[in-house]
Formats: C-alpha cells, sequence, structure tokens
C-alpha cells in the first residue's frame, strides 16, 4: 500500500514514485545489455532480468543482496556477473533513489534492505550462488533485512518465500502475497520482522550455522527485561523495560546501522550516538530524560534513557478536548482552556530551558511531549536536536509543526511552539505549509470559540509569520478592533 512513497513522490502532490529521478538516479545495470535469450521486465520499482526460457518454481528459497549507496553498483555488478552466465534469474531496485526511499526512517520494514533479489532453482543452486557471490561481495555493508537470515556477515540473506505474484485474503481482511502448502491451499507469505520457515519446509543444514549465530543475539544477558514495545520504525524500536538492577523502568530505544535514513544519508545508529550526546549535554534539566546506559546488541544499538511518566500532549486530543461532541458544555470548555494554556506555558519553558542550554531542539510537536498528571512537562526524542548555530537542512520534523527552510536555531522552536499554541486548541496547522496567513483565520477561529487571551494567540500568529509580517499583525475582528492583516 506504499503511500509513504507516493509522498515523498512530490512535496504538496500526491503522485506515483515509480518513473521519478529515474533518468538522474538509474543504476548502471539498467542499461547493460543482457545476452541473447534473457529479456528485462519492469515491476513497480523493480527491474527483473531472466532467461526467456527458463522454468522455476513458484515458491523455494530466495537470496535477497542489501547495499549501502556507495556499495551498491557493486553488489548489483557481482550477482549480475555470477547468474547471467548461468541462467539464474534476478531482479534489482531500479535506482539509487528508490534504495534510499526503501531505507527511510519510515519505510515498510517488511521491505527494508532488499536490494536484488535471486531466484534459485533448488538448494544446490542456492549454496551455489551465496557461496559464489559472496566471495566476491561478502562482508559488504547493508542494511539487515529482518525477515531474512543473514548468510556469513552479509550483504547476503535467504528466506523461504513466492517466486511468482500470488495472493490471498488473511484474516484481516488484506489481500497479502501467499505460498502454498503442500495440499494445495495458500496461505499468507509472511515478512515480518524475524526470521521464519514454513511448518511444511526443513532448513538446508548448510544454512543451520547462520541461523544458530542469528540466535545467539539477544537481550538474555543484559540487565533489561523489555516489557512492551513503544513504536517501531524502519530504524528500530522503542520500548518500555525494566532495569533489573534497580527495578525502574526505562526507555530502550533501538537503532539499526544503514537503516532508519534520513534524506542527507545518516542513518539510525548516527542520530542515536548524537541524540546521547545532547542528552549528555543537557543533564539535570528537569523536563529532558537523562541517559543511562549505551550498549550494542549484535549490530543493533540500543539508547537506554529515563522514562518520562505521563501521556503525549496528542493523546488529550481525544480525553480532553470538548468539542467533540454535538454539543459544546461552557463548562467544558473553560476547564479545558485554563488546562490548555497552562501546558503551553510549561511547554515553552522547557523550550526556553533548552535554548539556555544552547540546544535547538528542531522537533517540538504534540507527540514529543509528555504531559505527567502532576503537571510536569517532558520533551523526547532529541534525535533532530542540535547545537544553535549549527544548523543544516532539517531532515525529519511533523509536517504541521515543522518551521519552513528559512527559520534557524532557535527561531525554527518558535514557529513549532507557535503551532503548538494554536493546535490545542484547534487542530490545522497542516495547513500552513500551503499558506503561512492561515494562522490567522485558525486564531480568529478560536478566539471565537474558546476564552483564550488574544496575546496569546497574537504571539503564536507573530512566531509563525516571523520576520516583518509579524509586526503586521492586528487584534482579532471579534474583538471588535479589526480583522488580522498579514
Amino acid at each position: 500500500m506504499r503511500y509513504d512513497a507516493y509522498c515523498v513522490a512530490d512535496h504538496t502532490f500526491f503522485d506515483s514514485p515509480w518513473e521519478a529521478g529515474e533518468a538522474e538516479y538509474a543504476f548502471a545495470a539498467v542499461h547493460r545489455d543482457l545476452p541473447a535469450g534473457w529479456k528485462k521486465t519492469r515491476q513497480d520499482d523493480w527491474l527483473v532480468c531472466s532467461p526467456e526460457d527458463t522454468r522455476r518454481p513458484a515458491q523455494g528459497w530466495k537470496i535477497h543482496a542489501s547495499g549501502c549507496q556507495d556499495n551498491a553498483e557493486k553488489i548489483l555488478d557481482a550477482v549480475w556477473d555470477f547468474c547471467v552466465p548461468r541462467g539464474i534469474p534476478f531482479k534489482f531496485l531500479r535506482g539509487r533513489h528508490i534504495l534510499q526511499l526503501r531505507n527511510m526512517k519510515y519505510a515498510p520494514r517488511g521491505a527494508s534492505g532488499k536490494f536484488v533479489t535471486v531466484y534459485p532453482a533448488d538448494e544446490a543452486e542456492l549454496r551455489e550462488v551465496l557461496e559464489g557471490v559472496d566471495a566476491a561481495v561478502g562482508g559488504e555493508p547493508g542494511a539487515y533485512i529482518l525477515s531474512d537470515l543473514r548468510w556469513n556477515r552479509g550483504p547476503l540473506y535467504v528466506r523461504y518465500g513466492g517466486f511468482v505474484e500470488r495472493h490471498v485474503v488473511s484474516e484481516k481482511g488484506v489481500l497479502e502475497p501467499a505460498v502454498e502448502r503442500p495440499d494445495g491451499t495458500l496461505v499468507p507469505d509472511r515478512r515480518r520482522p524475524g526470521f521464519h520457515v514454513p511448518d511444511w519446509v526443513t532448513l538446508p543444514p548448510f544454512l543451520e550455522p547462520h541461523a544458530e549465530a542469528r540466535r545467539a543475539h539477544s537481550l538474555t544477558d543484559l540487565p533489561y527485561v523489555v516489557r512492551r514495545p513503544v513504536h517501531f520504525s524502519n530504524g528500530g524500536g522503542v520500548y518500555v523495560a525494566e532495569d533489573t538492577r534497580t527495578g525502574r523502568e526505562v526507555i530502550l530505544k533501538e537503532a539499526r546501522p544503514h537503516a532508519g535514513l534520513t534524506a542527507d544519508g545518516r542513518d539510525a545508529v548516527s542520530r542515536l550516538q548524537w541524540e546521547r550526546d545532547i542528552l549528555d549535554r543537557l543533564a539535570g534539566l528537569d523536563c529532558v530524560p537523562s541517559v543511562v546506559d549505551y550498549f550494542t546488541v549484535g549490530d543493533h544499538h540500543f539508547l537506554a534513557q529515563e522514562l518520562i511518566d505521563g501521556k503525549p500532549l496528542s493523546k488529550y486530543f481525544g480525553q480532553k478536548y470538548p468539542e467533540t461532541g454535538p454539543r459544546a458544555d461552557p463548562d467544558e470548555i473553560a476547564a479545558y482552556t485554563r488546562w490548555a494554556l497552562g501546558v503551553c506555558d510549561a511547554v515553552e519553558r522547557a523550550v526556553g530551558s533548552l535554548h539556555e542550554r544552547g540546544i535547538v531542539f528542531g522537533d517540538l510537536h504534540p507527540y514529543n511531549v509528555m504531559v505527567g498528571d502532576d503537571g510536569r512537562i517532558g520533551l523526547i526524542d532529541f534525535e533532530v536536536a542540535a547545537p544553535a548555530g549549527t544548523d543544516g537542512v532539517r531532515m525529519l520534523g511533523h509536517p504541521a509543526y515543522a518551521a519552513p527552510r528559512d527559520r534557524t536555531g532557535f527561531a525554527a522552536d518558535d514557529y513549532a511552539l507557535g503551532c503548538v499554541k494554536l493546535a490545542v486548541f484547534l487542530p490545522l496547522t497542516a495547513l500552513l505549509r500551503l499558506d503561512l496567513r492561515k494562522a490567522v483565520e485558525l486564531a480568529d477561529e478560536i478566539a471565537a470559540r474558546f476564552p483564550v487571551p488574544r496575546a496569546f494567540l497574537d504571539s503564536a500568529v507573530r512566531a509563525i509569520l516571523g520576520g516583518d509580517s509579524a509586526a503586521d499583525v492586528a487584534p482579532a475582528g471579534r474583538d471588535g478592533a479589526g480583522p488580522h492583516t498579514a
């Protein structure tokens, strides 16, 4: 359902990603000639290379090759040079831009790392390809393919699955890729983040050492017991865990190397290390989680940090927001307004304490603001925070709160804070990406529905408009002094 890819294709419009960047970013193999009797076939973002008279099983052990931007051509050439002379079909992603999209932070984890796919005819050919291609590019880095078994140190992985396109409707009513049981029944071809062999299939003996190597990596010997997952992305998971040394719950943030990429090529590991360093610099602030530990398990990095009690500010919209029913109670509106103003004031103080330490938060939005029952405000997710004066192009950000590119340093946080102030009363700030002046309308609508001080709304509008336009903000027409202008 690749919704993310269609969004990335264009900043404003929902569009097809398959043809974008084809000429500029295509791998050289796209234009490489195949021998007589071979054909190339486009299949979405793949290019399939296969002998015209090939007869392959409908399913079996397939090989995936992972890769990074700087070694993808080398890995692809190694697969091509081994498979073509032997008549073994394969497919590969057509361009660097598609490989980048496959490995970005919010790309589907089931497809992450998959750059080349090879279709061996049987287990003997499976082993032949693994050993032959590994001899040429074994150990080359690439994102770990979570659903597969890694061969040696990569970049080759194996999994039992379908070779041809067959589908079945799952228990949830979703059309899924399928494989066939021995009795002819089609069942879902699972691509979950864990190596799985269908119950009617036996793992080839030469793969068993690699399965044992995968099983050897776990959190069993560490002083943390995972209690529940909080969130997953292509870069790794976030978990609530118990520190068995203290009995206290902590947050474990996981980072996968070469995965969870941002547009500048930084992976999840580099951002997690960056976040650790930023948290160390902010140590002692009540609104910032403290660092507990940093460690690795296999290739994965983990940051253990203080668990801030409370719920994300975003959760309160459904629980407290008074205008979700057909009739709004004035007392509920007044109570919510007092609560929201108090939260916004606390968030502003929290962001200000970061600025006093010279740090720009860079990703302020209601999902990254924790609100405790005691009113404590905590800020989480510091992977894009940075010292003031070191601003680069912002690679991550919530579209309803991310500042325009011309806002740098503390001004970017001021913009996001202005959006938060409006969004707690009218969560429509995504419109500002199309026209900043929409902030004036939002403020006027809030003033008509909630007893919010005019100065509060005007400060939010000024922060959003920025520059000279902010000086043009006038009191709202509903207060009798004429409409806002910008």
